[in-house]
């Protein structure tokens, strides 16, 4: 073994951490008998060689290596190995990725390139793992045969040949999803996999096996999943979980001789019978879905209680191949939610965020039942539930009391500390203010009396609104104990943030303290000004001081000052030269808060409507539309704005809120107008408006919902046939 492994000029190639000298330990590793030393190996084949999917020339110059090592009987742990040339090998580069490669790419697009033929070339070896004595290496081989091997229709018979003498469950699942794997590679196979799929989900097969076919179906073949198949799989899950003398992490009993031997004539039978034709299955899904071989090593306390350990991967696959099936995802979500299998309902909390973050729908039994995880004494399960209704903002109502009583038993969990960066509100605090809830103020408030005051406290007030008004007094005497140091913005922009929000004007002597000695803090001043300026009127004392600054703003914008001034004292004639002179700023953001004030000053700004209109034509898309709803502000006329923002929302789905705001006011949205057209298009749309493919952001629904409800308010009354929210 090995033989010329010394020969191999290792120490002129490199890795993901330096010169690739060590690679051959790494190889000499993966053979050892030492579990541990196997294990290091393997982490540092991962960890360097490997590195997060990357293919070095170390890497191609490992893998014959590796071959010698998964056809030795007597090496153990071949099935990592396996899955491992499986990863080096299965990276493929389509048309529109190699368009896209740029010279500093070329060489690792070559790499990748080079790695899948040196596998692909090898591939042969799987077909003869597939029989292996070792259990790990006949569930790693179906899936490198379905991702690696040149011959799809030999791989797929050899899989269906397999599945009837298999003794092991989980490699049973694993012959089933590479089935899967195989439509979705290779679509003149589609059909004839889906058929058999199908078949595997009839009665008389075993839960794990209906299951797991019903899963690659959802993948491959959507429209060939029974009616029912909520009220299947559910079904099957309770089999599942009613198995006895079944424990965490165990198989079944279908894994006796006995069990196999059944399940073996059930599966044989299927074959009995001609293949189905069918119609090619969907496009592969974007989102990567997770092998059963990837939970083999959950720990009893991880895995759910009395399902398999591969369950979660299952559902998981099911619900990526359901996709826009909103109300049997749910359906299927409220049934996991009330599994005693504490596993599947981690895992539903999971699934739960991204099909609300998602799609639209009506969520409120769903979320009913994420409160109820709340009181339950496992802590994982219910932070994960405080973390989904965290997202959810007034989507989180039907949880309100479960997470005010939350609150009120783990006073512990009201901040949360971090080893680095500041420390922050408990999730379930922060769901509770979100929706508004008075319940949550004295967790604000022990959260203001801390050394280190939570970030996101002021946020959190400015949710709650009015109901938060008795934390005005902790607010401005905090305020007024900042020390202005280099620090004082982090402390002290929290607490301007939820003053402001409260319009608390008895603070004006701590805001004021701030804004003079925060010399060095522009982004704090501007917090102190903007907090001036939510004081209205209340604030007339500091007018001289103001415009004073307005003046010589020194660091600080002059149009924040402005907008202060403004807001306090209401003379435009004070303003408008220095908000005038703010058109000509280079940076877009300064740019954009000109334009925003200009638009507040209303007719009284109308000497700039040439300015804003030439606006329209600006490269930076988020200004055009600030230029455009300022323009109707100043001028009164939406005919030149309307068909800027309708643009902006073809061209960026981002904008959507600010374009939907802009047309609700100018009132843009009569029946029949172009307006009207797209805004009804978005309510009739499942699709949340800024759902993003492997991605997202904490206020992704709220905004959402906040774009709907604009949308109805644009049209005034005339919502069509929206969704349910």
């Amino acid at each position: 073994m090995f033989a010329g492994i010394d020969e191999v000029d290792w120490a002129s190639m490199e890795h993901a951490y330096g010169p690739a000298g060590d690679v051959p330990a790494m190889l000499r590793g993966l053979a050892s008998t030492d579990p541990a030393e196997r294990e290091a190996a393997l982490d540092g084949m991962y960890g360097a060689v490997h590195h997060q999917g990357d293919v070095y020339a170390c890497t191609l110059a490992s893998i014959p290596f590796l071959f010698e090592l998964v056809v030795d009987p007597g090496i153990q742990d071949r099935g990592s190995i396996v899955e491992l040339l499986t990863s080096i090998g299965g990276i493929d580069l389509d048309e529109d990725d190699a368009a896209e490669i740029d010279e500093d790419e070329i060489e690792g697009a070559a790499n990748y390139a080079m790695a899948a033929t040196a596998v692909t070339a090898g591939a042969g070896v799987f077909f003869e793992l597939m029989a292996d004595e070792d259990p790990g290496v006949r569930l790693s081989a179906p899936l490198a045969l379905a991702a690696l091997h040149g011959h799809p229709d030999r791989v797929l018979a050899l899989l269906r040949e397999r599945l009837p003498i298999e003794p092991d469950e989980e490699v049973r699942l694993a012959l089933v999803e590479a089935a899967g794997r195989v439509a979705l590679r290779h679509r003149l196979l589609a059909a004839e996999a889906a058929a058999w799929l199908s078949r595997l989900t009839g009665e008389g097969f075993p839960p794990g096996l209906r299951l797991a076919a019903l899963a690659q179906l959802a993948r491959c073949a959507p429209d060939a999943l029974p009616g029912d198949v909520v009220r299947v799989v559910t079904g099957l899950l309770r089999q599942l979980r009613s198995v006895p003398g079944r424990r965490s992490g165990t198989a079944p009993a279908l894994d006796a001789p006995a069990g196999a031997a059944a399940a073996g004539e059930a599966v044989a039978a299927v074959d009995a019978y001609p293949d189905a034709t069918g119609e090619a299955p969907a496009e592969e899904r974007a989102q990567p879905v997770a092998r059963v071989s990837q939970l083999r090593a959950l720990s009893d306390e991880e895995a759910p209680v009395r399902t398999g350990p591969w369950t979660a991967d299952l559902l998981r696959t099911l619900h990526v191949g359901l996709d826009d099936r909103v109300a049997e995802r749910t359906a299927l979500l409220t049934d996991q939610l009330r599994s005693p299998d504490r596993g599947q309902r981690i895992e539903a909390l999971r699934i739960c965020g991204g099909l609300i973050r998602t799609w639209r729908g009506s969520y409120e039994e769903l979320v009913r039942l994420v409160g109820e995880q709340l009181a339950t004494p496992d802590p994982r399960l219910a932070e994960a539930a405080a973390h989904v209704l965290e997202e959810l903002f007034g989507l989180a109502a039907p949880a309100a009391d479960a997470l005010a009583a939350r609150v009120a038993a783990d006073p512990g969990a009201w901040v949360r500390d971090w080893p680095s960066g500041p420390p922050a509100l408990g999730s379930a605090v922060k769901a509770l203010a979100r929706l508004g809830d008075a319940r949550a103020v004295p967790a604000l408030a022990a959260a203001l009396e801390r050394p280190e005051v939570p970030h996101d406290v002021g946020f959190a007030i400015g949710c709650l609104g009015a109901a938060a008004a008795p934390l005005a007094g902790v607010l401005r005497r905090r305020l007024g104990e900042v020390p202005l140091d280099e620090r004082v913005h982090d402390r002290a922009g929290p607490l301007l943030t939820g003053l402001a929000a409260l319009r608390a004007d008895e603070a004006l002597p701590e805001v004021l303290r701030v804004l003079r000695g925060a010399y060095r803090g522009e982004w704090v001043r501007t917090e102190a000004l903007r907090a001036l300026g939510s004081f209205g009127p209340a604030a007339r004392g500091v007018l001289p001081e103001l415009r004073a600054l307005l003046r010589s703003p020194g660091a600080t914008s002059a149009t924040e000052v402005a907008k202060a001034l403004w807001a306090v004292e209401g003379d435009a004639e004070a303003v408008l030269p220095v908000l005038v002179e703010g058109l000509r700023a280079e940076r877009v953001h300064e740019l954009r808060s000109a334009v925003d004030a200009l638009g507040r000053l209303g007719a009284r700004a109308s000497v700039v409507a040439p300015r804003l209109r030439a606006l329209l034509a600006h490269d930076e898309l988020w200004l055009r539309v600030d230029a455009a709803i300022a323009l109707w502000e100043v001028s009164g006329r939406a005919d030149e704005s309307v068909p800027v923002l309708l643009a902006a929302w073809e061209q960026n789905r981002h904008v959507r809120v600010r374009v939907a705001e802009g047309l609700a006011r100018m009132g843009a949205a009569g029946a029949g107008s172009d307006a009207a057209h797209v805004l009804l298009a978005e309510l009739t749309s499942v699709r949340r408006h800024n759902a993003m493919d492997g991605g997202y952001g904490s206020h992704d629904t709220y905004e959402d919902e906040k774009l709907l409800a604009l949308c109805r308010r644009a049209l005034q009354g005339n919502t069509g046939k929206g969704p349910a929210t």
